[in-house]
């Protein structure tokens, strides 16, 4: 049987340069290897999102936007998690089994707790809803990031949970790292993350981009001193574009005092945008017919609840709910 990636993506804000190459790459370049499910997570997003225009235009941007990076909806079903139900009715079976201390161990929860934010319900319960939207689809692997295997430990321990009580109904999924990627540093060296500020957008305009890049922070040498490519927030971002004999050329014009930051930030906002221009001409075509997007998670849906109800039969009985 053919193994199963399942990656939910919330729409609560547009993907940057560091979403695309730490996850977003990865799921087209692995759609050919595995039953995909794309999960755009928006009942996730209602612990953020309040405000209804906006939910459903992100909807549609996330949509647009992983569609453009190249997912193929002949292959890879994408599907809007509020469109199947079986999501919060196998929540409430589980939450069921889970105690609070349990989930008291969250890390969004404790960051909450730190901060003295109010905590709703759906922020401390979301790692139960995480974690049936993994087992519905007898996932296999789930792609995260090192600081996100908690994500898929817990529906683990959910499942193993389950299956002693009721028994071997779910499989364990694991988690799916990419290791050889490193951070991928924003504009002030940090990983590059929206709680930073630090951003360079993915599908931004020319402006937008260019702003981002020359906003770049370096140290304070002059054109002609050398420098140090290795400690060069822009040398890093370079390494994403260019080949190795691009990246050993740059390296020694570093080394030699040849090119100011100005320049390479320069020659960086020219890769990045000759980069894009594919994905950006194919999201553009796509928004042209909205209505062609939306059908696509609709038939997505379609699919993903079919498997999804399916196993919800298999949990009904085992727990007793069929008579």
């Amino acid at each position: 049987m053919e193994k199963r990636l399942l990656s939910g993506v919330k729409p609560t804000n547009r993907p940057h340069l560091g979403n695309y190459f730490g996850a977003m790459r990865q799921f087209v370049d692995l759609q050919d290897k595995y039953k995909t499910f794309i999960m755009i997570a928006d009942y996730h997003a209602l612990n953020i999102i309040k405000e209804k225009d906006q939910m459903s235009q992100n909807i549609l941007d996330i949509a647009l936007d992983y569609l453009a990076i190249g997912l193929d909806p002949k292959k890879v079903i994408i599907f809007k998690q509020s469109d199947v139900s079986a999501h919060t009715e196998l929540t409430w079976i589980f939450d069921t089994l889970v105690p609070m201390p349990f989930l008291m161990r969250a890390h969004a929860y404790k960051d909450a707790l730190a901060k003295d934010k109010e905590i709703s319900v759906g922020t401390f319960n979301y790692p139960v809803l995480m974690a049936a939207d993994i087992l519905l689809y007898d996932t296999d692997i789930v792609p995260v990031g090192q600081d996100q295997k908690q994500h898929v430990e817990y529906a683990r321990d959910i499942a193993l949970k389950y299956n002693n009580q009721f028994g071997d109904i779910f499989k364990l999924p694991e988690p799916f790292i990419v290791k050889d990627l490193g951070i991928i540093p924003g504009t002030d060296g940090q990983k590059m993350s929206k709680s930073y500020k630090n951003t360079i957008p993915l599908f931004g305009t020319d402006e937008e981009i260019k702003k981002a890049v020359m906003g770049i922070i370096t140290d304070s040498k002059e054109a002609d001193e050398p420098k140090d490519p290795e400690a060069c927030n822009i040398f890093a971002l370079h390494k994403l574009f260019l080949s190795k004999e691009e990246q050993d050329a740059l390296r020694q014009r570093y080394l030699k005092g040849d090119i100011s930051y100005k320049e390479s930030k320069e020659m960086l906002l020219s890769e990045i945008i000759k980069f894009i221009e594919p994905m950006r001409q194919r999201r553009l075509k796509l928004a042209q017919n909205i209505n062609k997007v939306k059908k696509i998670l609709k038939n997505g849906a379609k699919k993903a609840e079919a498997i999804a109800n399916k196993k919800m039969d298999q949990v009904k009985e085992s727990v007793g709910l069929v008579i």
